[in-house]
């Protein structure tokens, strides 16, 4: 959006010309305002090309394009939230059914695809599938930007296939580890609420099934290292407070679960944790997992039971001793 604003116009108009589709909207988060000034000058340039407007080059097909720019409330990834936010409610999950494909924006069937997608599609009609399916694993084919942040030498974005391991990005493409008498310790695949996986599981192709076999996902493509110095108590702190904080408050497991996790988790980072805080942890889990109306409580409880899964010995290092095992 920043660099090549066009490839995602373009990708929408031709998505939009395959669905009939006469609007479509890009969402963007408010504080991304340079990309989405891009993108309006963008849409503004294909309007004065004819790529945009009524009778697109003659062909009789219609099209408008909209930024709309939202408020940077993390539950606008869940796509109804998004749909509540453009109609101009406030951002929380509907009922489904009816799904956005026979009732969306504004009650009329609506496709939702992140622009990383979209952005896709004008390469695949130049080049054809089977050019964009060498990349990557059968299953998973294509491009993924991955973003990396961390312990490493050269954090940033990287488009690489589909399928590139954990070792070749962070290693390789990153430079490796920040400081070299510091080792991994820990890897986030997919955003903070994928379960985090140990340096054994470099060699797993981040991909969607691999990932799913290790009991962990792909999600954003945000990809966190961690070496040896980092505090798992205070890692599962700092998430579970932004989740918290990211609770549009519209059901009861996430609107009072999510700080309650946050509440316990802090008092043991902060030394005064109580006995049977892991086992209340674990029991939060298991209340506010699968029970919550959409996937960001679930997300909440996959990181924290990632690093109970692997670092539970530093929780109760911190209850039993009042401090941190790492520092």
């Amino acid at each position: 959006m920043d660099h090549d604003p066009h490839l995602l116009v373009e990708g929408m108009i031709i998505s939009s010309y395959a669905i009939g589709a006469t609007k479509s909207y890009i969402y963007i988060r408010g504080e991304f305002v340079y990309g989405a000034r891009r993108l309006e000058e963008a849409i503004q340039e294909a309007y004065s090309k004819g790529f945009l407007g009524k009778n697109i080059m003659g062909s009789g097909f219609d099209h408008d394009m909209y930024v709309h720019r939202g408020f940077g409330a993390y539950i606008c990834g869940e796509e109804t939230a998004l749909l509540e936010s453009i109609e101009g409610y406030r951002a929380q999950p509907r009922k489904k059914p009816p799904f956005p494909a026979l009732a969306g924006l504004y009650g009329k069937p609506t496709v939702i695809n992140n622009v990383e997608t979209l952005s896709c599609i004008p390469a695949i009609i130049e080049k054809g599938p089977a050019w964009f399916s060498k990349m990557g694993p059968e299953k998973s084919p294509g491009p993924k930007i991955f973003g990396v942040s961390g312990h490493v030498k050269k954090p940033g974005l990287y488009e690489l296939p589909m399928g590139t391991t954990a070792r070749d990005l962070i290693y390789n493409h990153c430079g490796g580890m920040l400081f070299d008498n510091r080792p991994l310790k820990a890897f986030i695949p997919g955003g903070v609420s994928a379960p985090m996986l140990l340096p054994q599981d470099l060699d797993t192709p981040l991909d969607f099934d691999s990932l799913a076999a290790k009991g962990t996902m792909l999600g954003s493509g945000a990809v966190i290292v961690m070496d040896t110095s980092t505090c798992m108590v205070k890692t599962s702190y700092i998430v579970n407070r932004f989740f918290s904080h990211e609770s549009c408050g519209k059901c009861t497991p996430c609107r009072d679960g999510t700080p309650w996790l946050t509440r316990v988790l802090k008092r043991i980072e902060h030394g005064d944790g109580r006995p049977g805080d892991v086992e209340l942890l674990e029991g939060l889990c298991a209340n506010i997992f699968g029970r919550t109306f959409c996937p960001l409580g679930d997300g909440a409880v996959m990181a924290l039971r990632g690093a109970l899964k692997h670092f539970k010995a530093e929780f109760q290092y911190h209850i039993d001793h009042k401090k941190c095992m790492v520092s």
